[in-house]
């Protein structure tokens, strides 16, 4: 492959998603977690990483997908952000991947919402499409969200 780039690929929601490797710091297992009285409705909790206390994030209701059966657990994919660790929750870990830079689409107009920020992109792949989200933009959102 001439030139490409690697993500760190899962799914949501029976959807392909995908971060950078470079951003990723580790993917764990479901971690218990504590949650935080009156933060977003984003944030799932604080995990114990270890001796460090990190910020989960949902990803599904960060990308407005309908939420998680309650007896499903969530992986974990540690991402850095600001030079802080953040978890984002996750239904199912895919594979590292290296796709070619060609296979690349920016993100439609006609693609609406909040999670339109959040995309890059996407990857056509044989039988199913990469998402490619932006771990930085993932992890800042507004609090009253």
């Amino acid at each position: 492959m001439a030139s490409g780039r690697q993500f760190c690929t899962f799914f949501l929601d029976h959807q392909f998603f995908g971060v950078g490797v470079e951003s990723v710091q580790e993917v764990i297992r479901y971690q218990g977690m504590t949650r935080v009285p009156l933060a977003a409705p984003v944030v799932a909790g604080l995990i114990n990483l270890r001796g460090h206390i990190v910020m989960a994030v949902d990803l599904r209701r960060r990308l407005e997908l309908p939420l998680r059966a309650a007896d499903s657990l969530p992986m974990n994919v540690v991402v850095r952000a600001d030079d802080a660790a953040v978890s984002l929750l996750v239904d199912e870990i895919g594979d590292v991947l290296e796709v070619a830079d060609d296979a690349f689409e920016p993100p439609p107009e006609t693609l609406r919402g909040g999670a339109r920020e959040l995309i890059r992109g996407a990857f056509k792949l044989e039988g199913r499409l990469l998402i490619v989200l932006d771990a930085a933009r993932i992890v800042h959102f507004d609090p009253a969200s």
